[in-house]
């Protein structure tokens, strides 16, 4: 990505400065704007909501080339997400989490109602986890030709880090699904080596719960993002629940999410 403009999504608790924070370390390996942002309901507490967001810009030093600005909307936080981010041309939105404990559908259900709304990819970080270089990013994808919208934004992350994308899907039994799962990957693998992403296809057995199998697989590969396109209508079952489960998965992970309803028109 060259000089873009990212949104963080701030609510003034810790969970919005976990949200800064990891912007502001990607801002340490490539050139962006970053846009501290708060919804109001009500235009009466707008000069209030930019006065603190001044205040936690203050606190910050910047890395050279950087800049941090407020910004303040009013309306809906969830339902005009979507306008928000096309009245300023952003390229990704940054929140926080509480993650898999305690508020966790409480703030995974937030996460995937705001991605219902918005073409633009989310980076959702959860709460207190360590803030580490995307160097293995892991991408699950499934029979569908959704799954794949991720696949770019995936690999942009992983030439800001120099890192590698490792791309994970379940073995197919049957010969028709399985001509098209290789169907998927081989058009992945041809968009990597255009680009010179450096990536790995990693096939899955089909037992067994496919998020342990992701979480899994994170865990052995010690990776340090993961990454999805979110379509309801997937072939998987309950994908809500699949969504909002890697959004706080266990492993307390970064997650970037793309809705590829309003997306598909951009990649694949």
């Amino acid at each position: 990505m060259s000089k873009n403009l990212y949104i963080v999504l701030h609510d003034f608790t810790d969970i919005g400065d976990t949200a800064l924070d990891y912007a502001m370390h990607i801002a340490n390996h490539v050139h962006i704007d970053i846009k501290l942002m708060h919804v109001v309901n009500d235009k009466s507490k707008e000069t209030q909501a930019t006065s603190k967001l001044m205040s936690i810009i203050e606190k910050r030093s910047l890395p050279e080339g950087i800049t941090l600005s407020p910004l303040v909307k009013v309306g809906n936080f969830i339902e005009d997400m979507g306008n928000f981010v096309k009245e300023e041309h952003a390229q990704l939105i940054i929140m926080g989490t509480h993650g898999a404990l305690g508020l966790q559908k409480l703030f995974g259900s937030h996460a995937i109602k705001m991605i219902r709304h918005t073409e633009v990819p989310f980076l959702v970080v959860q709460n207190g986890a360590p803030i580490k270089n995307a160097k293995n990013i892991i991408v699950p994808v499934d029979l569908t030709k959704e799954s794949l919208q991720i696949v770019n934004i995936a690999g942009d992350m992983a030439a800001i880090f120099d890192g590698i994308v490792h791309i994970l899907y379940e073995e197919q039994t049957d010969e028709r699904l399985s001509m098209t799962m290789k169907t998927r990957i081989h058009i992945v693998k041809n968009n990597y080596e255009e680009r010179n992403v450096k990536a790995e296809f990693v096939k899955l057995d089909s037992k067994g719960s496919y998020i342990k199998k992701i979480e899994a697989y994170a865990h052995e590969m010690d990776a340090d993002l993961l990454a999805f396109s979110y379509h309801s209508e997937s072939i998987l079952p309950q994908f809500e629940t699949f969504g909002q489960s890697l959004i706080t998965n266990s492993l307390n992970l970064p997650c970037m999410v793309v809705n590829s309803k309003l997306a598909s028109a951009l990649y694949f």
